[in-house]
């Protein structure tokens, strides 16, 4: 495993250069972070690059970093990671890059290099508001369409602004604000005596 990552780190350093701001080798993984005016035409070259050769673009996400393990997150809060597959060279790669502006995060789409990057990045948009320039269908996924914010970002409200419910009167469903009661849980621990096999 290691010479195989060995052979990948020297062919991203090789081909790519200056272009990776970080290379990150961790538990078998490469992950490498570009910045965001480099992004769309690396991963070009991440594609066409035969000493590359990534055909496949197999996930891509959104992350906010915000609070980031609990902790002040130093640096920009939003970014967008891809995971990329070589079937040439049977190898993979972790693409990172963090959006500039965290008012309003964008970044290249890369949908015009791997097609699958379509609705990878409607989620990412719909969960996170993370905006793809190119990209020409982008538009909410999972959430509805009336629906306001986005719901993996960190610091939106855990219960939500408005349910949704039918309203028999007038026939049709309707918003209304929330109202479930806040309330916090905190777990009973119960312990025996011989819990587990422990004295």
């Amino acid at each position: 495993m290691t010479q195989r990552l060995d052979k990948l780190q020297a062919a991203l350093e090789a081909v790519l250069g200056d272009a990776i701001r970080q290379l990150v080798r961790e538990r078998g993984e490469i992950t490498i972070t570009v910045a965001a005016e480099r992004y769309l035409a690396t991963a070009r070259t991440l594609r066409d690059d035969p000493r590359l050769r990534f055909e496949q673009l197999i996930d891509l996400c959104g992350v906010d970093y915000s609070d980031y393990r609990n902790r002040p997150w130093e640096g920009l809060r939003f970014c967008v990671v891809s995971h990329l597959l070589s079937i040439t060279h049977n190898w993979r790669v972790r693409l990172k890059v963090f959006a500039p502006d965290d008012d309003l995060p964008e970044v290249a789409s890369l949908t015009e290099v791997w097609n699958s990057a379509n609705w990878f990045e409607r989620e990412a948009f719909d969960l996170y508001g993370i905006l793809f320039d190119g990209h020409v269908d982008l538009r909410r996924i999972l959430t509805d369409y009336g629906f306001i914010g986005h719901p993996m970002r960190k610091d939106f409200p855990v219960s939500g602004q408005v349910e949704m419910i039918y309203d028999a009167e007038a026939r049709r469903v309707v918003y209304q604000p929330v109202s479930i009661e806040p309330r916090e849980n905190t777990p009973r621990v119960v312990r025996e005596d011989n819990y587990g096999g422990l004295h």
